[in-house]
């Protein structure tokens, strides 16, 4: 074959491939899809996961598959997702220990959040609630603070894990305020919970599902709010800003990522799908119920978010010295 004759056959294999890969994202999905879950079944990532993902693949038209796939902070499942075919069946429910924290908290990633994952859009909020056990004798973040600062390390603060929001919330809060209170980590939200019932802890920084029938029952006393704004879950609780801690702000949120090279059609579907799923009337009525607040903002407004988070708690990490470990 000649020279000019290679070049053609080339450029016709080349035009060939792209035409296949836009008949391909044209026709998108035609098979089932993986979504994959950085959590063992029962928490927050699978409850969205489950709620959205029918949902979802009753608008797309193909069966969404949820994929639990737990450990190390999350980092398993955003590995796997890191390192799949971008095309669009292969889906992260990212939470933010495992995209904005871990590269922080570990010596050496097999992925690169910036790089390897493009954001699609949020999926939802969840506020931590600062609760306190009713031995501990305050009444206000003030009191807390106060306490904090003149018997440093008598109050311990339980977290579901190291780089957890639960446990970034007290480092932020030790930063802020100047009061000392130890960290306690446990495996899960769960177990944290149940530490502080039984006074084996006496703060958590705890998800508002898992710790407001709690305060409902007078089982522990609630504080504040971690999130910028009141939480309609509990609105007659202030914002830790609204106490005095200026511009803070820290929630658990999840959202959905893809491999970095599936084509921007393919994003712009799922983002314009499941937008669609989060403004569902029984979708919204669910995410209330569990102190959640409902995302779909557009993948540019969400990899800015991500990107804020990132910077936010890479500083947070490495001022505190925080490891995986």
């Amino acid at each position: 074959m000649s020279r000019r004759n290679s070049i053609k056959f080339l450029a016709t294999l080349s035009l060939l491939a792209a035409m296949g890969s836009v008949h391909a994202q044209a026709n998108y999905p035609n098979k089932a899809i993986r979504l994959v879950v950085p959590a063992a079944p029962g928490g927050a990532a699978d409850f969205f996961a489950r709620l959205v993902g029918p949902k979802l693949a009753e608008a797309l038209g193909q069966s969404v598959v949820i994929e639990n796939r737990s450990g190390a902070s999350g980092t398993i499942a955003a590995d796997l997702v890191a390192k799949s075919a971008g095309d669009g069946y292969t889906v992260l429910i990212g939470q933010s220990t495992s995209v904005v924290v871990a590269p922080h908290m570990y010596a050496k990633l097999n992925y690169d959040t910036r790089k390897d994952l493009t954001p699609i859009t949020l999926v939802a909020e969840i506020p931590n609630v600062l609760v306190v056990h009713p031995s501990v004798p305050v009444n206000s973040v003030q009191d807390l603070i106060n306490l904090g600062r003149s018997k440093p390390d008598t109050l311990n603060y339980g977290s579901s894990g190291n780089g957890a929001p639960t446990h970034l919330a007290g480092e932020m809060f030790e930063m802020a305020t100047g009061a000392k209170i130890r960290h306690v980590p446990y495996r899960g939200a769960g177990p944290a919970t149940n530490a502080l019932l039984a006074g084996e802890v006496q703060v958590m920084f705890g998800p508002a599902v898992a710790v407001m029938p709690q305060v409902r029952s007078g089982r522990i006393k609630a504080l504040a709010v971690t999130s910028a704004a009141r939480s309609a879950v509990a609105p007659e609780l202030p914002t830790l800003a609204e106490s005095g801690l200026k511009d803070f702000e820290i929630t658990s949120w999840f959202g959905l990522f893809v491999p970095s090279s599936t084509p921007a059609a393919v994003v712009d579907k799922l983002h314009r799908e499941t937008a669609k799923v989060l403004r569902l009337p029984d979708v919204q009525e669910r995410f209330a119920k569990e102190g959640a607040t409902a995302g779909g903002n557009a993948p540019a407004a969400f990899a800015e978010f991500v990107r804020a988070e990132y910077d936010k708690f890479g500083k947070l990490v490495k001022s505190k010295g925080i490891t995986a470990d």
